[in-house]
């Protein structure tokens, strides 16, 4: 596997090594072994998610605080651009962010490590989303920060406006959630 670190630390690309013939393609899609080995630290997810979502559908940008979330994501169907956001206030990097286009064909990873928001925007017509995440889903400490931010300046391919939950529809700017999420830690 191949292992690169982007622009805010502690995120990684992951592009395993793919054998592919006539018959089809095989892949190790996660080895907990070399996975601790690339990034460096111990992980331990608890939690695997699966999500289906339709072109133009934009998720996040969503982390928990005080029981945040490192996540592992991929694309088995599909493609979207995947975004992570420098939430930690003590980081040199806060408020900035990296985005990758994954998907089914390329079937690379991005490490999302605790601490920072993430979202993604769907490309193809339907997208299929895995991620395994450290800790579960805790819906009282979940909080959202709104996809147009316009401190964060996302540059999401968008056509048009993105599809929205209502709870991503009511997300909050980076700005006006730092208070709350230093009560939180």
């Amino acid at each position: 596997m191949k292992v690169t670190s982007l622009a805010i630390p502690d995120v990684y690309l992951i592009e395993p090594q793919v054998f592919g013939d006539e018959r089809g393609f095989f892949f190790e899609s996660f080895n907990h072994a070399k996975f601790e080995s690339a990034i460096g630290r111990q992980v331990t997810f608890v939690q695997d998610n699966h999500s289906k979502s339709v072109k133009g559908v934009l998720r996040g940008l969503h982390l928990q605080t005080p029981q945040p979330q490192g996540k592992l994501v991929r694309v088995v169907q599909g493609e979207v651009f995947d975004v992570a956001v420098d939430v930690r206030q003590d980081s040199p990097t806060f408020g900035h962010w990296v985005g990758e286009c994954l998907s089914a064909t390329n079937k690379k990873q991005l490490w999302v490590p605790e601490g920072l928001a993430h979202g993604f925007l769907v490309l193809s017509e339907t997208a299929e989303f895995l991620y395994k995440t450290t800790d579960y889903y805790a819906p009282q400490y979940d909080h959202c920060i709104v996809w147009d931010d316009p401190a964060l300046a996302i540059d999401w391919p968008l056509e048009g406006l993105p599809i929205l939950s209502v709870k991503d529809a009511k997300g909050r700017l980076l700005q006006d959630l730092v208070g709350e999420l230093n009560a939180n830690d």
